[in-house]
């Protein structure tokens, strides 16, 4: 699969290196531009690019920048594109973002917002780096980490859950992007690496 990736730091240089091994065809890009890139891209073989040719190059396309990055992406680039909102909203970081912050959208369905077009799944944003570099096991393993994946296409969603399986993480269908508050920061499913049962028990558990 050509798999774009938008974000060069924990989330998304632990994915470059993870779906290079899997033999994907991966074009990665950051705001610093390629030549910053040229160390990830000898170790992992993936192509530099920009973020445009990252966005356009991709079967899937990961973003995993800081959220108030967003508004700054070129929303054209993509359209059509099964994107994977790896994201979180972090005031101290992302600022004060009023819609966000009182909760009247999740960040997923914001960021939905900006890109519009594109065919948004929430993943990857609950799990530590380390672990989703390291802790990847074959189906059927006891110590098999569960990641939740939300989107409202279906569609993209079963996509993402194959590659999510693909890199040793059993997906569990947590719902639509406005049900994606429920795997975000300060949740019971956030970096506490559940099995699949224990990831269903904390998204029915949370409450707003």
């Amino acid at each position: 699969m050509r798999i774009g990736i938008i974000g060069s730091g924990h989330i998304g240089g632990s994915l470059t290196r993870r779906l290079r091994d899997l033999g994907h065809d991966v074009t990665v890009a950051n705001s610093r531009g390629p030549e910053s890139l040229r160390d990830l891209a000898a170790e992992t073989g993936a192509t530099p690019g920009t973020v445009d040719q990252a966005a356009r190059s991709g079967d899937l396309v990961v973003v995993a920048v800081p959220l108030k990055a967003v508004p700054q992406l070129p929303a054209e680039a993509f359209e059509g594109r099964v994107v994977v909102d790896a994201n979180n909203y972090y005031p101290q970081r992302d600022g004060d973002v009023p819609e966000i912050a009182d909760r009247s959208v999740t960040s997923s369905r914001w960021t939905a917002e900006h890109l519009k077009g594109a065919r948004l799944v929430k993943a990857f944003n609950n799990i530590q780096a380390q672990h989703l570099l390291e802790k990847g096991r074959p189906a059927g393993a006891p110590d098999r980490i569960a990641l939740p994946v939300a989107a409202d296409d279906e569609e993209a969603k079963r996509l993402v859950m194959e590659v999510v399986d693909a890199l040793g993480f059993d997906p569990v269908d947590a719902g639509t992007l406005d049900g994606s508050w429920r795997q975000q920061p300060d949740t019971p499913v956030y970096g506490t690496d559940r099995d699949v049962e224990g990831v269903r028990q904390g998204l029915a558990e949370v409450r707003p």
